[in-house]
């Protein structure tokens, strides 16, 4: 990397086209590095076909659905309902990093292979949801139309470094929320093929983790601020779904997602790997947003601890009521 400056904080230094440039030669490293290690999977192995009968419609012996058909429990139900329509919205995605990234070198490689590999989870998802009559059919079909109409525009897209930042976390978001949505769902079948996803999720991670690492060396001002940016204003790419706020907090008390996971499970993991907080010789606008950042993580700590105290008298009322 042969760009070089007294202070790489300086916009002046580093717009997106040069960091573009200078960060090539880490992203064909980091592709080169995934290649080797992410394995190719078939998404119809891992759907129960076998439990798969007709709706009604075209077929006369078609079945309506019920919730007692599947053994998927409610907060499993909510939460896959939520991570397949965010799947199904990968053409908005590839839309925004191919525009952002361009389609073009290890870059657009990248681009490329990462659509594909996402591609396989909505399937798989969708097959195994119809399949095992986990979800009303209809109303996933209404969510989906809804949602995908409404397009997506990532709250990022005016930078590359905010991008890049926000997918690092993003990616392991997405990985927590599978496979915390298996655990829950009560269903082995389910279990197994959501962990299967959070497997590319994770690899997925490491290759805007290590690309975000090489960017505080190159550019720590800029990258900095776009941490504290992009976590203070941290969110999930599926808040557009019809009900989302609903199927959050359904969610965070089903203990597949909430304030204490986002903090333990997503935004620190992240932070200790790239010591963030240890970063020293920082620009006073990077300094700034250092401090910025971990202000920002003690008091969203003490959220997370309210949260967590509330939780806590809210299983302890249901054990009293179950027990009398």
């Amino acid at each position: 990397m042969s760009l070089t400056s007294p202070h790489l904080g300086s916009p002046s230094v580093w717009t997106d086209a040069r960091l573009l440039y200078a960060l090539e030669e880490v992203v064909e490293k980091e592709l080169d590095r995934h290649l080797k290690v992410a394995k190719d999977w078939m998404p119809h192995e891992y759907v129960p076909f076998s439990d798969a009968r007709n709706f009604p419609g075209f077929f006369e012996d078609g079945e309506a659905w019920e919730k007692k058909q599947s053994k998927v429990t409610e907060v499993g139900r909510i939460a896959l309902v939520v991570n397949l329509l965010t799947e199904d919205n990968l053409p908005s995605y590839h839309h925004e990093i191919a525009t952002l990234f361009g389609r073009e070198g290890a870059w657009g490689t990248w681009v490329h292979r990462w659509t594909a590999e996402e591609g396989r989870h909505g399937i798989v998802m969708r097959d195994y949801l119809l399949a095992s009559r986990a979800v009303d059919p209809d109303k996933l079909e209404q969510f989906r139309m809804a949602h995908m109409s409404e397009g997506f525009e990532s709250d990022n897209r005016h930078s590359m470094l905010h991008s890049i930042a926000y997918v690092a976390f993003q990616e392991l978001a997405t990985r927590i929320s599978h496979r915390n949505t298996g655990h829950q769902s009560g269903d082995p079948v389910c279990d197994r093929m959501l962990a299967r996803i959070a497997t590319d999720e994770n690899l997925h991670m490491v290759f805007y983790r290590n690309l975000l690492k090489a960017a505080f060396e190159l550019a720590p001002d800029l990258t900095m601020q776009a941490v504290r940016d992009v976590v203070v204003n941290f969110r999930m790419p599926g808040h557009g779904i019809p009900g989302f706020e609903r199927a959050a907090a359904q969610m965070a008390i089903g203990e597949v997602y909430n304030l204490r996971i986002h903090l333990d499970d997503v935004l620190q993991p992240v932070i200790r790997f790239l010591r963030v907080m240890e970063i020293d010789g920082l620009g006073p606008e990077g300094v700034k947003a250092q401090e910025e950042l971990g202000l920002f993580l003690d008091g969203l700590d003490s959220e997370a601890s309210k949260f967590d105290e509330k939780l806590a008298a809210r299983k302890a009322r249901m054990a009293a009521r179950a027990a009398g």
